[in-house]
C-alpha cells in the first residue's frame, strides 16, 4: 500500500478494545522481553529524565516508563488510542501527528518509538521531527523482517500488518543514517526475542524484536 492510500487501522475501536489484552495474555514474554531491551538502551541515554513516546497508543510502554521514574509525554493521531490511553490513567497525551510533533526544537531528553515506526506512511518524516525534539537520543523498537513472525502477519491478512513496513536491523540503521545525515550519530541495536532464547538480546540479527539506540552526538552547523 502506498503512502497516498494510507489509513489508519489503530482507528478500528475493535484493534483497540483488545491491544493491552495481547500484552496480558499471549504476548506476555514478548513483553518482558521487549521492556528488558528498552530499559537497556534507555540506561545509555545521557541524563535521560524527561521522554516523549511517538505512536504512544493505549499507553501501555509510557504507562511502565513513568513507573521507571520518567517524565512521560505521548501522542498518537489515533482518537480511540489516545481516549483508551487516557481511560488507563496514562501519562501526559496530546493527540499529534509523528511527522509535525507540538514541541519545540530539544524538547525532550529522548523520544522513543516502539513498534510504531513501520505503520507510518512517512518514517523519514517522523525520524526527523523525532531528532528535532530529542536533546540526546532516540530509542527505536521495530519488528524484524527476518523473522518468521513478520511472514507470518503479513500472511495473516489483517489490515493493520498489511500496512506495515518491516525492517531488518540493517535497513533500520541504513535509514537512519540516511535521514539524520546532518547528526553525528552513535548506534547501537540488540534484536530480543530469538528462537528458544526470547529472554535475551544479541547482535545476531535473528529475533523478533530490534531495538535501537540512536544518540544525537552533534547537530550540523
Amino acid at each position: 500500500m502506498t503512502a497516498e492510500n494510507w489509513f489508519n487501522p489503530f482507528d478500528n475501536p475493535e484493534l483497540v478494545a483488545g491491544y493491552e489484552t495481547w500484552y496480558e495474555t499471549d504476548g506476555r514474554s514478548a513483553d518482558i522481553a521487549e521492556r528488558r531491551l528498552i530499559r537497556w538502551l534507555l540506561s545509555g541515554v545521557p541524563q535521560a529524565q524527561s521522554l516523549l513516546e511517538v505512536g504512544v497508543g493505549t499507553g501501555h510502554f509510557a504507562r511502565w516508563l513513568a513507573s521507571e521514574g520518567y517524565r512521560v509525554t505521548g501522542v498518537d493521531l489515533s482518537a480511540p488510542m489516545i481516549a483508551e490511553a487516557a481511560r488507563r490513567g496514562s501519562v501526559l497525551l496530546t493527540r499529534a501527528d509523528a511527522e509535525a510533533l507540538p514541541f519545540p526544537d530539544n524538547a525532550f531528553d529522548g523520544v522513543l518509538l516502539i513498534t510504531a515506526l513501520e505503520f507510518l506512511p512517512h518514517p523519514e518524516r517522523a525520524l526527523r521531527e523525532a531528532a528535532r525534539v530529542a536533546r540526546h537520543g532516540i530509542v527505536l523498537g521495530v519488528l524484524n523482517r527476518w523473522h518468521p513472525l513478520a511472514w507470518q502477519r503479513k500472511r495473516s491478512g489483517l489490515p493493520v500488518w498489511q500496512i506495515a513496513r518491516f525492517y531488518t536491523p540493517a535497513e533500520l540503521e541504513r535509514l537512519v543514517r540516511r535521514v539524520l545525515h546532518p547528526f553525528n550519530l552513535q548506534i547501537t541495536w540488540r534484536t530480543t526475542l530469538l528462537p528458544g532464547l526470547w529472554w535475551y538480546s544479541s547482535r545476531l540479527p535473528l529475533g523478533a524484536f530490534t531495538g535501537m539506540r540512536v544518540l544525537l552526538l552533534k547537530q550540523k552547523g
